[in-house]
């Protein structure tokens, strides 16, 4: 499987992804949803910014799933993986605000991280407000651009 990780622009965890700094990407939830059950050793992972192209590509070695117990809990469990996740010690307070009253969380572990030509995908079936998106094969929802003869 293939996996879209659209990332918040304002974090700048794309370059710590390419330097190898961050080697974990997590999501946080209320609700069991994608990529809960959905995200496996072996697979593909692509990142790309809000608003911009996929840019990145990553093979994923381990998913790990979380049920969260509280605030505190999602404290603890973002400290102890801060450093691969953020690439800091430190947990942002926009993190925090993230992260407060999820009662799901999903770990993605990867290496192999490659920069890749810059292309655009269509999200549309998956929503406007989509942060994650799982297909069978990325060239599903790449779009092609479209020349006049």
């Amino acid at each position: 499987m293939d996996h879209v990780a659209i990332m918040k622009k304002e974090w700048r965890l794309i370059p710590k992804i390419l330097s190898g700094v961050k080697t974990v990407e997590s999501r946080w939830y209320k609700n069991k949803v994608c990529p809960w059950n959905k995200v496996f050793a072996g697979d593909t992972l692509y990142f790309k910014n809000s608003g911009e192209k996929v840019s990145v590509r990553a093979h994923i070695t381990k998913a790990e799933q979380l049920e969260v117990i509280g605030n505190k809990h999602a404290l603890e469990i973002m400290s102890l993986r801060a450093k691969a996740d953020l690439g800091t010690t430190t947990i942002p307070e926009s993190v925090i605000g993230y992260i407060f009253n999820k009662r799901y969380a999903v770990f993605i572990h990867f290496d192999e991280v490659q920069k890749v030509e810059p292309f655009d995908i269509d999200k549309r079936r998956f929503g406007a407000q989509c942060a994650w998106i799982t297909c069978k094969n990325i060239s599903t929802i790449t779009k092609t651009t479209q020349r006049s003869t």
